[in-house]
């Protein structure tokens, strides 16, 4: 299990430390927090980790209706907010925002350098990580399911191989200042600069354990300093509308200090850090990513300091022979409407609304794929067992179905609608969408017909 008990800090005597800020924990996050950083972190290396599973495969989706597009949206708006202070200050950045279309995104990157007035940039692309006509050549399981791959058939629109640091540190070696990668493992994009920085041997399986428990800590950015932590009266978080994003202070033998810019919101404890540790963590003994098989069994967290936490005792194994891939597909349509019911009776009301629904949508010969009929306020999060002896003043009937084709989920939503003149009472605030479903799965490939490669740009 692991060990998270505070103990006495162990002085670190080695000369070289590198500062490896988080920029961005997912494709939507906050741009200011970044800019502090960038500012005042007095960072070697700032990280910006934007993709997740869905976020490539709907940008697969909007590549492959303009050539031009596919990397991050938000891409720009970072660039133009950190681009300038980390050039002046000789802060490297490596980031995943070129999603599907890392090239597009490096020569974005060169062209917001020029628009802000750099003299200089040199921006490295990472390529390889896209494998979608490998996987039509193979005979692969879905792992959620057991299925076929080709059971999938024509829906499938893009398969993305979870690609290591080796590429990355190709990148940092050629001179970068910025790297742009689309499909990586998340720790990877700290642990690259730490192999480059300090020679580390890539079968230094210690050592790939240690920089991916730090890499892990990092890559959701707020989390670990706060961020989808507070709980009023239970774990109280300062300031939490000036949450800092944090960095780590990493030594050549991968001790690291997790922490965050002095006055900036938030905390780093060790009840953060235990919180992001354990994220999307399995089995800790077996952390299974392209460079290692990670063991988080024996790692240790020390708070040394306010806001300061020392990270110890990750350690690993020989990386996997296969890399995880994640394959997109198109997965029918999604139609949604939402209605309020509030006052006296108003649970009531809210079912009586989604009685009517379910009959009607029922009676209509649409072949749901799945469906939802909830009252938001009492039922859509926990079930029903759990809204009993529950009376809310207001309530929010919700439904929503996934169908085939797009005019089947218009017709869903259309029904919710039509709540105003042909349902319950006092019904108001009505809202509806429909949206295509790009779902997700995960196959495994094996290692060595996954190819990378980089290309460099300058300004």
């Amino acid at each position: 299990m692991l060990n998270l008990q505070a103990r006495t800090s162990v002085t670190d005597t080695s000369p070289k430390t590198i500062r490896i800020g988080a920029g961005a924990g997912y494709s939507g996050d906050r741009i200011p927090p970044a800019v502090e950083l960038a500012d005042k972190g007095d960072l070697d290396y700032l990280v910006f980790e934007c993709l997740a599973e869905r976020t490539i495969a709907l940008a697969q989706l909007e590549r492959s209706q303009d050539a031009r597009l596919g990397f991050d949206p938000l891409l720009r708006d970072r660039m133009e907010a950190v681009l300038l202070s980390c050039a002046s200050k000789g802060v490297k950045i490596i980031t995943n925002m070129g999603a599907a279309n890392p090239q597009a995104a490096g020569e974005e990157v060169i062209k917001i350098a020029r628009e802000l007035g750099l003299a200089r940039l040199k921006v490295a692309v990472v390529h390889g990580d896209d494998v979608l006509p490998l996987i039509h050549e193979q005979a692969l399981t879905i792992m959620e399911s057991g299925a076929a791959l080709q059971s999938l058939g024509s829906s499938v629109l893009s398969a993305n191989a979870y690609i290591g640091a080796e590429a990355l540190v190709e990148a940092l070696q050629r001179g970068a200042d910025v790297v742009i990668t689309g499909r990586v493992a998340d720790p990877a994009l700290f642990l690259a600069p730490l192999i480059h920085e300090f020679g580390w041997s890539m079968s230094d399986w210690q050592k790939m354990g240690q920089g991916t428990v730090i890499g892990h800590l990092l890559e959701c950015a707020g989390q670990v300093t706060g961020g989808y932590f507070a709980d009023p009266g239970y774990r109280d978080v300062p300031d939490l509308a000036n949450l800092g994003f944090p960095f780590a202070e990493v030594s050549a033998e991968g001790h690291a200090i997790i922490t965050k810019v002095e006055g900036s919101g938030g905390c780093v404890t060790v009840a953060t850090c235990t919180a992001q540790l354990l994220y999307e963590i399995e089995d800790p003994a077996s952390y299974l990513q392209p460079d290692v098989a990670a063991d988080f069994s024996g790692v240790t967290l020390t708070q040394v300091a306010p806001n300061r936490v020392r990270v110890e005792g990750a350690t690993g194994r020989q990386r996997p022979a296969s890399l995880k891939v994640t394959v997109g597909h198109r997965d029918g349509f999604i139609g949604e409407g939402q209605i309020s019911y509030a006052g006296l009776g108003a649970q009531a009301r809210g079912q009586l609304a989604l009685d009517v629904l379910r009959q009607r949508l029922d009676a209509s010969g649409i072949q749901a794929l799945d469906s939802r009929y909830e009252l938001i306020g009492v039922n859509a999060i926990h079930g029903p067992s759990l809204a009993a002896g529950y009376e809310p003043y207001e309530v929010r009937a919700r439904v929503a179905m996934r169908v085939t084709t797009r005019k089947e989920a218009e017709r869903v939503a259309n029904e919710v609608e039509a709540m105003y003149l042909n349902g319950p009472a006092s019904g108001g605030g009505v809202t509806k969408s429909v949206r295509e479903v790009i779902a997700a799965v995960s196959v495994l490939v094996p290692r060595d017909l996954v190819r990378t490669s980089v290309t460099t740009m300058e300004l």
